[in-house]
């Protein structure tokens, strides 16, 4: 037998190696474990790495947020753009905590705290739509998205504000005005706006809206957030106020940096069967829309420039809708500074004549209001005759938003809705025409043409609403559209940039849009929700 030993002087320096290597992995851990992990401007990945790490916990994540919400929504700036917490949270938080000790991350959204626009529902939680009228709506289920992103291991943290009904800036009766971070006279926008305030405020890791009109886009402008809206048949709408089978409504996520809404839309899309429309998405979504992110994706790209001012009611001659073209401009030149080529400007034909054809269909709305309240079947309120006869709805705010269900409903104007049909035809086929012809990977404009509307402006006569807001992407239906924070005004106001492209290019709007954030990092969060006292990232 041959005996081997090894020298005392060696194993002894080996052993000390070691030794010294644990020790310091410790103290690494002991440091890491002492300062408390810093929820401003939080990300996914932030949150998970800490997880990993063992220095949060999905408990202490929720109660920092649930500080920040007591101590900045109701009280201080009063942002007031939270209508209802889940009291189930904390619980819910433990349940993960536990599982995460068991077996790891529960799944792609383990652990993340998210804030839900009040017309989507969320079973445990009433649905109130901005409105006494709906005050004591308790759906008894999820909706289809919610039920999705439980599963993913989200954390539905709460409610957030919105315009009666989702319709216009965040005023409502069952809340009173959300109020702007960045200037506390100004509206947040609408109608998610309390989904833009609250995550611009880091009241949550992220945040769910919806778009008809405008309502995730302006938000996220004047948040300084990104903010998309899909293409309908991407998302659900099965549980959400204004669905199937009505089409321009459509859930999309917001986020402060363009990644983690790339991984909250990883975490949305998929199909339903309550909600046809979904059909359409199947083979059209890449496996992670948030791996096929490049910050050098500019670099070779064409964007075109839509300078045409196209927004609702919009005043190209006021002073406000000139600060916004300079911090446009700065826009433009960044994205060439990025390597992008420019072509500036592309002109649609007729685009303004054919956007004055829009036109609704209020008979296929009251389906899809039938179908919505028909998930909730222990309700009082079923039809639209039930929210006309409800004590509460003289109380709702303005008073149009009263009248639109006191008056009988309106008839579908089939030859006003014919002429848009057709005018929608027109104008995507010359759009498509005008990217065919330039060899366009987006057009890119002004989110909002003007700053954020004046609280006073908004409340009173006569009701200053979505001015200077663009809504091609909705009128076109099937289009993808998304903003992501372009800078400041003169005046210290958020402004941000419109990526737009054909139907199901949200992955492409999504690479060129973090290109730019990575290119020019303008989010600045607002000085008027600081940090509360108690803590740092862990360190790395």
């Amino acid at each position: 037998m041959i005996r081997t030993r090894m020298g005392r002087r060696p194993f002894l320096k080996s052993t000390l190696l070691a030794a010294t290597g644990t020790l310091a992995t410790f103290h690494k851990a002991l440091q890491a474990q002492a300062r408390p992990f810093n929820v401003m401007e939080t990300t996914i990945d932030d949150v998970h790495n800490a997880y990993r790490a063992r220095t949060l916990t999905a408990r202490q994540l929720v109660q920092m947020y649930l500080n920040r919400i007591n101590a900045y929504d109701k009280n201080g700036p009063m942002i007031n753009c939270i209508i209802s917490l889940n009291p189930q949270a904390l619980e819910e938080a433990d349940r993960l905590d536990a599982a995460f000790r068991q077996s790891g991350m529960m799944g792609p959204m383990h652990g993340i705290p998210i804030l839900v626009k009040d017309e989507v529902d969320t079973a445990g939680m009433p649905t109130t739509h901005g409105t006494l009228v709906f005050k004591d709506y308790r759906p008894p289920r999820d909706a289809f998205v919610i039920d999705k992103l439980r599963k993913a291991g989200a954390i539905i943290l709460g409610k957030s504000t919105l315009s009666e009904y989702a319709g216009g800036d965040t005023f409502g009766s069952m809340f009173g005005v959300s109020r702007n971070p960045y200037d506390l006279e100004r509206t947040v926008g609408g109608s998610s706006g309390g989904s833009g305030g609250a995550l611009t405020a880091n009241f949550s890791t992220v945040t769910i809206g919806e778009e008809t009109f405008a309502s995730i886009r302006r938000p996220g402008a004047w948040n300084s957030c990104c903010s998309m809206r899909p293409t309908p048949g991407l998302v659900s709408r099965t549980g959400m106020w204004d669905g199937y089978p009505t089409m321009p409504a459509q859930m999309g996520p917001m986020a402060r940096t363009v990644r983690d809404l790339a991984l909250l839309l990883d975490g949305m899309v998929g199909y339903d069967p309550e909600d046809p429309s979904t059909a359409m998405g199947i083979g059209r979504t890449p496996q992670s829309y948030a791996t096929a992110l490049d910050r050098n994706a500019l670099r070779g790209a064409r964007i075109g420039i839509l300078r045409e001012a196209i927004g609702v009611a919009t005043e190209p001659d006021s002073d406000d809708f000139k600060k916004v073209g300079v911090a446009f401009e700065k826009n433009i030149a960044e994205l060439r500074a990025a390597g992008a080529t420019v072509i500036d400007p592309i002109i649609i034909p007729n685009l303004r004549a054919l956007l004055a054809k829009r036109s609704g269909n209020p008979e296929l709305g009251d389906v899809a209001l039938r179908l919505y309240l028909s998930r909730n079947p222990n309700s009082p309120i079923k039809t639209r005759e039930d929210i006309k006869n409800s004590p509460e709805l003289p109380k709702s705010f303005p008073a149009s938003k009263a009248t639109q269900w006191m008056n009988p409903l309106v008839k579908t104007d089939l030859a006003r809705w014919g002429e848009y049909l057709q005018a929608r035809e027109e104008l995507s086929i010359a759009i498509q025409n005008v990217m065919a012809a330039n060899q366009l990977d987006t057009i890119v404009h002004k989110s909002v043409e003007h700053q954020p509307t004046f609280i006073k402006d908004g409340i009173n006569p006569p009701f200053v609403n979505n001015k200077g807001v663009p809504t091609m992407n909705t009128f076109l239906v099937h289009w993808a559209a998304m903003t992501v924070p372009s800078g400041f005004t003169t005046d210290n106001l958020p402004v941000g940039i419109t990526f737009t492209g054909k139907p199901f290019s949200e992955a492409r709007l999504l690479r060129l849009a973090y290109a730019y954030e990575q290119a020019t990092h303008h989010r600045v969060p607002p000085k008027t929700t600081p940090p509360l006292a108690g803590g740092t990232k862990p360190a790395n």
